[in-house]
């Protein structure tokens, strides 16, 4: 969600950016870079099955939902599954799109999404309004009523196949190792390994250029990294940010566990920024750099550095 940056948004138009080939009949629809002035799109992969294109996270703005619909098109083959990582607009606001363009859709995800419309999205709405009162510019006042929008399509958002726990299903003819990490990143998470490519979607449980820790418990997040190395991938596929190696995943582990020993350190917010960038390395280039620290710098007293009662309400019961 990255709340810090949502009344700081230049525009709301995605960057648009061609589908590329990760693996045979897996294709990645990047998010596109994180800017800080902006809200971004999550990543969306589209595996072409027997039985129809599945697709793995559907974006935030139309922009890229179409993109994700055209690539399925050149796919020749209706969408007969979404899977959605978690919750967060970014990954679920085109939900609605693609329940129009294909009725029959299934939307296979946790059942978190209840809680964040009954919390944090309404508490969200409401701030998002509050701010358009605000705004003297039309184009920031529309910018801002198409995430109320996204918010008020409810229900159309939800999946209609609730995973509740881990296991290998077979979707549209093709079987998936499909995993639930709780009170990670969200309530919910939602990851998945394909055994025939050696293909890993990580949702936000992977994030470039730094972690998003809005709604996370930051040591089950630990946890939950520990799980993804366990499967025997070859290329892991972020929330945001570009296709990792095993070796780029490891080090991206390293640093985060490195993150959240600085946290709990007397080290400075702006040492502990600066470590992440150091610990990252190639991860976060030097283009990136500046955004990484400042979104490190934010959580580190957001997230990493809340209050007791505040991470205990976010990791859930022990």
């Amino acid at each position: 969600m990255r709340w810090i940056w949502i009344f700081a948004w230049l525009s709301l138009t995605a960057a648009a950016l061609a589908a590329d080939e990760v693996a045979p009949g897996v294709a990645l629809v990047s998010g596109g870079a994180y800017v800080l002035s902006e809200q971004p799109d999550g990543n969306s992969v589209l595996f072409d099955a027997p039985g129809g294109v599945i697709v793995f996270d559907t974006g935030r703005h139309a922009a890229h939902t179409r993109k994700v619909l055209d690539q399925a098109a050149a796919m020749g083959q209706p969408v007969v599954a979404v899977i959605n990582s978690h919750w967060h607009l970014d990954h679920v606001g085109g939900n609605p799109t693609i329940r129009r363009a294909f009725p029959a859709v299934h939307i296979f995800a946790s059942a978190a999404i209840k809680g964040a419309r009954a919390g944090f999205l309404a508490k969200y709405r409401q701030d998002l309004f509050a701010e358009i009162a605000k705004l003297s510019d039309p184009v920031q006042k529309d910018g801002l009523l198409a995430e109320i929008a996204i918010v008020d399509a409810g229900p159309a958002l939800e999946p209609d196949v609730v995973i509740e726990a881990s296991g290998p299903r077979t979707i549209a003819g093709r079987t998936l190792d499909i995993h639930l990490e709780r009170n990670a990143v969200t309530a919910g998470d939602v990851w998945l390994f394909d055994p025939k490519t050696r293909v890993l979607l990580a949702g936000d449980l992977v994030t470039l250029p730094a972690p998003f820790l809005d709604t996370a418990c930051p040591r089950r997040w630990s946890a939950a990294l520990a799980q993804l190395e366990r499967a025997t991938f070859t290329t892991l596929i972020p929330g945001h940010g570009p296709p990792l190696s095993r070796t780029q995943f490891a080090a991206y582990r390293t640093a985060y566990d490195r993150l959240l020993a600085c946290a709990a350190s007397k080290a400075s917010n702006d040492a502990c920024g600066a470590g992440w960038v150091r610990d990252a390395g190639a991860l976060v280039p030097e283009t990136d750099q500046k955004a990484a620290k400042a979104l490190i710098g934010y959580y580190m007293e957001a997230s990493l550095r809340a209050a007791p009662e505040q991470l205990a309400k976010l990791c859930g019961a022990p």
